[in-house]
């Protein structure tokens, strides 16, 4: 076994590998870029080496920086984690040369997977289902279009080096595939350096399964069952559960077969993951195979009760898999939501600042891998994702009830992040009936994420939570020694909730040590102990347990969050409240001839010249943030008056890049 071990990864993966390391006895060796000075991971390591500048390609991604850390600190091995240098076959050829472990399987394997289009033709030599596509490099737009045609529309246009949702596009007509073309291969280029593409048939309203498989270096090779990873956004997993809702016995056992055939076929060794869509009769075909440890890898953890990192370690030490495919069994449920440093409510554009508040929930059934801490810096150098919240339990309802329990109670702040949309997706209908699909995010949210228009469940909680902190905020007042001699401080038991502008009445009345709360006629007997200041009010109304998180806003009002619904709820008194009514609104300033930054990021170009005719979807600038590019395109037509930015400029949020005319 290793002594030391180098994880060459940042973040929640780089910590969550210490953690298992550190449990094996193993030393460990964190590697950081100029930004990462302060992250966690350093912190979680027994050593620390800086590796380079911020951008991931001057640091993370310099093989040769990687090796001199490893002999400066005498690692014996490198765990690459995932993304970054896990899937780079030249990265494990390197470290074999220079007489290091590569965590991870041989580099032939990674070569032959990591190459899309080899790998298809791959799995269909080893008897994998596959879908119909070109499996040739596309040479250009045109090219693009006439594969298209033949193929038929719907295609995917995917980056042959691709993973992670990046250089991917979908296209139903000539038009969406040149532009998906160029946007593809362009996002390839930046991501992988490597721009080759190819065009296949996309499978409408799939599911997104994938079989994990485990192999050592005696020919051993098992699967560990599924995961269900159709909850999806721009092609990146948003939440992910093990076992799928949808499969039967009979589906299941056919898939971990055709994927150990496959892992069989290129000698593979190590943990990978071979993941398939599957159409609604339950018909599946090979998508891709990752040759590395997955981020949703905590729900299989849970549910075969094995630990992928070590048996990773060991199996490069030279072990065998301690147990055979008859041997594993799957127990229980496990559901994994993905928190992003993202603004959902600004079409998720990524978040960068510092954590002012970072309080993960605790409990049963509850896992969280992180790679932040409060007072941390969210910056846009890297991926945004902050953390994996995981429920679990002995069958699906009880994973997903704690697990919507938990984002509830997850108090986060000095960022935007995406905590109430996934508690907006686990409280669908759909969701808690498992009717998934790739599509499903943009089917349920076709406007994306808001504000219900209507009253829904959770604003009954969300309704009883302002009149209880309105009370218990009165009561503090109220009790606040020094008072001058006469001075009257009544607490009035009826006020008038305002949520998101709609008029409720509230009564809030003491009894039995509790409060009775009634709201719009119905009565509701609750009890909290809650304290002004606290970020999350914990309530037992009706018996029932639930959490809102709640901010102090001004005007006498509150932003609360529960249940996926966000609202800003403004207490006042009847009169009060009537005479609000009267008051006019104040209107926004019209921003219609501006192009705005949507987000924090570098302004990587500018399509256009002051003077020049510009028509309605006519791309104007990108703007690059956390390895995306966002394509900003004209909302209307019109002429360009001013541009005040400049490629390469680093862009504030809402900060101002051409003016019309």
């Amino acid at each position: 076994m290793f002594n030391k071990i180098l994880i060459a990864n940042r973040g929640e993966i780089a910590c969550r590998i210490a953690r298992t390391a550190r449990q094996m006895g193993i030393a460990t060796v964190a590697v950081y870029s100029e930004a990462d000075a302060e992250a966690l991971h350093v912190r979680a390591a027994n050593e620390a080496v800086p590796i380079g500048p911020a951008p991931s390609a001057q640091s993370y991604l310099k093989i040769e920086r990687i090796i001199e850390a490893c002999r400066e600190t005498g690692a014996e091995a490198v765990h690459p984690g995932y993304g970054f240098l896990s899937e780079n076959a030249g990265f494990a050829t390197a470290l074999a040369e220079a007489g290091i472990v590569f965590i991870g399987p041989p580099p032939a394997a990674i070569a032959a997977m990591g190459d899309k289009i080899q790998s298809k033709k791959l799995a269909h030599e080893a008897g994998v289902s596959t879908v119909p596509g070109h499996l040739e490099v596309v040479p250009d737009a045109d090219g693009a279009v006439r594969i298209a045609r033949d193929i038929g529309y719907p295609v995917m246009i995917k980056a042959s080096a691709g993973g992670g949702g990046k250089g991917m596009r979908i296209a139903r007509s000539d038009a969406e595939t040149r532009d998906g073309f160029r946007a593809a291969a362009s996002e390839a280029r930046s991501s992988f350096a490597d721009d080759r593409v190819f065009i296949e048939k996309y499978i409408e309203h799939p599911r997104h399964i994938e079989i994990q498989i485990l192999g050592d270096g005696f020919g051993n090779i098992v699967h560990l069952g599924e995961r269900e990873c159709s909850i999806q956004r721009r092609h990146q997993k948003v939440i992910e559960e093990a076992p799928s809702p949808f499969l039967d016995a009979e589906t299941r056992e056919t898939m971990g077969r055709q994927a150990v055939a496959l892992a069989r076929a290129v000698g593979y060794r190590s943990a990978g993951t071979v993941e398939f869509i599957v159409d609604q009769q339950r018909h599946f075909y090979f998508l891709e195979m990752n040759t590395r440890l997955q981020v949703e890898h905590p729900i299989t953890e849970l549910v075969t009760g094995l630990d992928l990192v070590e048996l990773m370690i060991c199996i490069a030490a030279g072990e065998r898999l301690p147990f055979a495919q008859p041997d594993l069994r799957l127990s229980g449920w496990a559901i994994e939501a993905r928190i992003y440093a993202e603004d959902p409510a600004r079409n998720f554009l990524p978040s960068i600042g510092r954590l002012v508040r970072f309080r993960p929930p605790g409990g049963d059934g509850l896992r969280l891998d992180t790679g932040v801490f409060e007072g941390a810096e969210i910056s846009l150098y890297y991926d945004p994702m902050m953390a994996k919240l995981v429920g679990h339990g002995p069958d699906r309802d009880t994973a997903l009830l704690r697990l919507r329990q938990a984002l509830d109670g997850f108090a986060m702040a000095g960022v935007q992040n995406n905590i109430a949309f996934l508690a907006a997706v686990l409280a669908r209908p759909r969701f808690r009936a498992g009717d998934l699909s790739t599509n499903f995010i943009a089917e349920e949210f076709p406007g994306g994420f808001a504000p219900p228009a209507e009253q829904v469940e959770a604003d009954r909680v969300i309704l009883i939570a302002a009149g209880l902190a309105h009370r218990r905020m009165r009561e503090h007042e109220t009790a606040i020694a020094g008072k001058l001699a006469g001075a009257r401080a009544e607490i009035e038991e009826r006020v008038i909730v305002l949520l998101d502008g709609r008029p409720h009445m509230v009564a809030v009345g003491a009894e039995d040590g509790g409060y009775r709360v009634e709201i719009d006629g119905e009565s509701h007997a609750a009890g909290t102990d809650w304290r002004p200041g606290q970020p999350l009010l914990h309530a037992l109304v009706d018996e029932h347990a639930a959490t809102v998180q709640i901010e102090r806003l001004p005007s006498s009002a509150w932003r609360l969050v529960h249940g996926g619904v966000i609202r800003r709820a403004q207490v006042l008194s009847p009169r009060a409240a009537e005479l609000l009514a009267l008051m006019p609104h104040k209107q926004a300033p019209d921003t219609s001839r501006l192009l705005l930054s949507p987000m924090p990021g570098l302004l990587a170009a500018i399509h256009v010249d002051e003077g020049q005719e510009v028509k309605t979807g006519e791309p104007l600038a990108i703007v690059e943030a956390m390895k995306m590019e966002n394509v900003l395109s004209a909302e209307r037509d019109g002429r360009i008056a001013r541009i005040r930015a400049r490629p390469g400029d680093s862009l504030a949020a809402d900060q101002v890049i051409l003016e019309f005319e």
